[in-house]
C-alpha cells in the first residue's frame, strides 16, 4: 500500500492529486521552484522540497532532482501529473530504479508512444486507422493543406498549418526550431490537415491483470493554437457504430503496447454524416489528461484514485461503470484572446464562482467528495449529491497567489454536470458569467461567448470553429464598458468623496484603460448636494444608488442593473467582467515620446530566437516575423510594425523581457 506520494508537478493538477490522496489517507509531498515557493499546491501538501531556480529546465524538468526530493521526503510513490516529465520514459525508469512506485504506465509503453512517427507505425500494426502519410520531400499542391507536427511532443508546440506551397520551407524551419527548443528534438512530420474535422478522444484505464476499460468519449474540438479550451463528455452527436469503432481502436492501441494506468487515445473524425464519420488516429497521451474531470463526472469515478489502485497492483472490476448525464469543462486561462491570446501575469485578487457551487473560502471541489468506485467491489453508477446537476472547480491558484510568465496560463477549470448537454452548457455559461476572476485578464468572456454561440449549442463544432468565430467572439462592447466605467467612477467617489462645490463649472471626469476589450474610456458625472450623482453625457441613465462596492444604474428602458465593484489598492477596479486602470487626465510633460517605429514586448517572456537575417541594418517589411517570445509554454510571434530598416536591436536569444521592453526600432521607409 502506498503511504506517501510526491507529485512531480505544480499548479492545478498537483492540487487535484493531493485532494484524492487526502481522501485515501495518503501523505503528500510537493516540489516547487523559487517563484512557486508560496503556491497553492505547496500550501496544501504535507511536506515540500525546493527546486532551486525558476525556469522549468532547471526545476520541474530535472528528473534527478525530483527523484532525490522523493527519497529525501520519505515518499514511496511518484505521480507525474500532466505536462513536464509525465510522458518521459527516462524519468519513469529512474523512479522505478530508485525503488519508488511509479503511478503511471510502464516506461516501455511511454517510450512506444513518445515519438509520434514510431507510434503511428505501431498503431498501423494493431489495425488502428491512420491518416495517409505525406512525404515532405515530395509535397505537391494536391497534398495541401498540410499539418506539420513535432514528432517528440504535443500541446500544440511545433504545429503549423501549410496552405500554400511557397510557405512550406519557412513553416517547416519554424516548426523544427520550436520543436527543438521545446522537446530537444527537431524531427517534424506531415499529415493531411482535415478541414472541418472533430477532435474526439477515448479515456482508457488498464490494470496489470489484463483488464482494459474504455470510459466513453470526449469532444475537444474547441481549440486555440491547437490547444484545447472547452471539452465535454460524452462526445455529442456520435453514431453508435462510430463510437463503438472508436472504443475498439482505443482498446487495441492500449493492448498493443501492454498499457497500464490511465491514458487517452486521440482521434480526428473526418467531416461527413454522423453515421459515416471516419476516425483516424491522432496520438496517445500516456498520462492523465487535463480534461479528465468531465469523464469523472459522467462515470462517477475518481480517476486519480484508480491510478493509485492500479499502481498498487489492484484489479479493475470486469464491468465498466455506466455513464450518466453530460459534463462540460471550460479552461480559464490568464490570457487576452482579443490580443492574440497574449499571456497575462499578476496577482490573483479573487477567485469566486457561484456560492452554491464553490464556498468563498477557497477553490475546492463542489461535491463533498468525488464519488469513487468501490475498489474490489461492484461498479457504482452514482451521480454527485445534486442529481439535477452540479458545478466543480479545479484551481491551481487562490487569492493572493502570483501568476508568472514561467508556466502554463491555466488558472482554473470549471466543470458543469447535468442530465443533458443543453442543461450542462447553460449551467456552465451562467456560472462563468457570474464568476469573479479578479487579477490578470482571463479568457472568461470568450468561454461564455462560445458556450452561448448558436453553432456550439446546435451541436459539436469542428476544430476550426474558434479561429473562424474569434473576431465576433472578441468584439469590444463599448456601451457596456462605458456603463461599467461610470459605476467604477461613482464607486470611487463614494469611497472617497471630494469637496462639494456650490457652483460647479464642470463635471468630474475619469479616464480608464479597459480590459479585456482594450482601449480607453472616459466618463463624467455631476456631484449632487443631496441624493445620487448625475451622469454626464449618458442619455436616459439614472443613478439609483452608489456605494463603494455596489452601484445600481437604471437605463432609459426602465431596467435597473447592479454593478458589483471591487478594488484591492493596486490601482485597478473590477466591475463585473471589466477591469479598469485609472489613467491621468493629461499627458506627463516629462515623459519622452516613443521613438517612431519602436517595437515593444506585448507580454513578459523569453526571446527564443530571431528570424534569419534580422540584424541592425536589415530591411524588413510590415508584418514580417522578427522574433519569437516564449511565455507560459507558448510561442508568440512578434512582427515588424512597418516596412523599413532595423536601426536598433535590443534583444538576443535567451533574453528575459517584461511587457513594454523595447525590442527593436524599425525606421519606416519614406512614403
Amino acid at each position: 500500500m502506498i503511504g506517501c506520494v510526491l507529485v512531480a508537478n505544480r499548479g492545478e493538477i498537483a492540487v487535484r492529486v493531493f485532494r484524492t490522496c487526502r481522501e485515501l489517507g495518503i501523505a503528500t509531498v510537493a516540489v516547487h521552484s523559487d517563484p512557486d515557493a508560496g503556491a497553492l499546491h505547496v500550501r496544501q501538501a504535507d511536506a515540500a522540497v525546493r527546486l532551486p531556480g525558476a525556469a522549468p529546465a532547471d526545476t520541474y524538468l530535472r528528473g534527478d532532482l525530483l527523484v532525490r526530493a522523493a527519497r529525501a521526503a520519505g515518499a514511496d510513490a511518484v505521480h507525474p501529473g500532466y505536462g513536464f516529465l509525465s510522458e518521459d520514459a527516462g524519468f519513469a525508469r529512474a523512479v522505478v530504479e530508485a525503488g519508488l512506485v511509479w503511478i503511471g504506465p510502464p516506461p516501455e509503453a511511454i517510450e512506444a508512444m513518445a515519438s509520434k512517427t514510431r507510434a503511428k507505425r505501431l498503431m498501423a500494426q494493431a489495425g488502428v486507422p491512420l491518416p495517409a502519410p505525406v512525404d515532405l520531400a515530395a509535397v505537391t499542391a494536391a497534398d495541401l493543406p498540410l499539418l506539420l507536427k513535432a514528432a517528440a511532443g504535443g500541446g500544440g508546440r511545433g504545429m503549423r498549418i501549410v496552405r500554400r506551397l511557397p510557405d512550406l520551407p519557412a513553416e517547416l524551419a519554424s516548426a523544427r526550431a520550436e520543436a527543438a527548443a521545446a522537446f530537444g528534438d527537431d524531427e517534424v512530420f506531415a499529415e493531411p490537415y482535415l478541414e472541418g474535422a472533430r477532435h474526439v478522444e477515448v479515456q482508457i484505464l488498464a490494470d496489470t491483470h489484463g483488464t482494459v476499460w474504455t470510459l466513453g468519449t470526449r469532444d475537444c474540438s474547441v481549440q486555440r493554437r491547437h490547444q484545447k479550451v472547452i471539452e465535454e463528455a460524452p462526445a455529442p452527436g456520435l453514431d453508435a457504430a462510430v463510437e463503438a469503432a472508436l472504443r475498439r481502436a482505443a482498446e487495441a492501441a492500449a493492448r498493443a503496447i501492454a498499457y497500464v494506468g490511465a491514458g487517452t487515445v486521440e482521434f480526428l473524425l473526418r467531416p461527413g454524416p454522423a453515421e459515416r464519420a471516419e476516425p483516424v488516429f491522432l496520438e496517445m497521451n500516456t498520462r492523465l489528461q487535463v480534461e479528465h474531470a468531465v469523464t469523472e463526472a459522467v462515470y462517477g469515478v475518481d480517476l486519480v484514485a484508480l491510478q493509485i489502485h492500479v499502481a498498487e497492483g489492484g484489479a479493475l472490476p470486469d464491468a465498466v461503470p455506466g455513464p450518466r448525464g453530460h459534463a462540460v469543462e471550460a479552461r480559464v486561462y490568464a490570457e487576452a484572446p482579443g490580443r492574440g491570446f497574449a499571456p497575462q501575469t499578476g496577482r490573483v485578487r479573487r477567485l469566486w464562482v457561484d456560492p452554491g457551487a464553490v464556498p468563498p473560502g477557497g477553490p475546492v471541489c463542489a461535491h463533498p467528495s468525488l464519488p469513487q468506485l468501490p475498489l474490489g467491489g461492484p461498479p457504482a453508477e452514482r451521480l454527485p449529491t445534486n442529481r439535477r446537476g452540479g458545478l466543480r472547480i479545479d484551481a491551481g491558484y487562490a487569492a493572493g497567489d502570483l501568476v508568472t510568465a514561467h508556466y502554463d496560463p491555466l488558472i482554473a477549470k470549471v466543470v458543469a454536470h447535468a442530465p443533458t448537454r443543453p442543461a450542462a452548457v447553460r449551467l456552465l455559461a451562467h456560472a462563468l458569467e457570474r464568476a469573479e476572476f479578479h487579477g490578470p485578464v482571463t479568457n472568461r468572456d470568450l468561454l461564455v461567448g462560445v458556450l452561448r454561440h448558436g453553432v456550439f449549442a446546435a451541436g459539436p463544432p469542428d476544430t476550426g470553429f474558434l479561429e473562424r468565430e474569434l473576431p465576433a467572439l472578441t468584439r469590444p462592447d463599448p456601451d457596456g464598458a462605458r456603463l461599467a466605467a461610470l459605476a467604477a467612477a461613482l464607486a470611487e467617489a463614494a469611497a472617497a468623496p471630494g469637496a462639494w462645490r456650490n457652483v460647479p463649472a464642470h463635471p468630474q471626469r475619469k479616464r480608464y484603460r479597459c480590459e479585456p476589450d482594450g482601449g480607453e474610456v472616459e466618463v463624467a458625472y455631476w456631484h449632487a448636494r443631496h441624493g445620487a450623482p448625475r451622469p454626464h453625457d449618458f442619455p436616459g441613465v439614472r443613478v439609483v444608488s452608489a456605494a463603494a462596492t455596489r452601484v445600481v444604474l437604471e437605463t432609459s428602458d426602465g431596467v435597473a442593473r447592479a454593478y458589483p465593484v471591487a478594488a484591492y489598492g493596486d490601482g485597478r477596479v473590477h466591475v463585473g467582467r471589466f477591469t479598469f486602470t485609472a489613467l491621468p487626465r493629461f499627458a506627463d510633460p516629462t515623459t519622452a515620446p516613443a521613438v517612431p517605429g519602436s517595437l515593444r514586448a506585448p507580454m513578459p517572456g523569453t526571446v527564443v530566437r530571431l528570424a534569419d537575417g534580422v540584424t541592425v541594418g536589415a530591411t524588413v517589411r510590415a508584418g514580417q516575423p522578427l522574433l519569437w517570445l516564449e511565455a507560459m509554454k507558448m510561442e508568440h510571434r512578434v512582427t515588424a510594425p512597418a516596412t523599413g530598416v532595423v536601426t536598433e536591436l535590443h534583444v538576443a536569444p535567451g533574453r528575459q523581457v517584461e511587457t513594454g521592453h523595447l525590442l527593436a526600432v524599425v525606421q519606416e521607409d519614406e512614403p
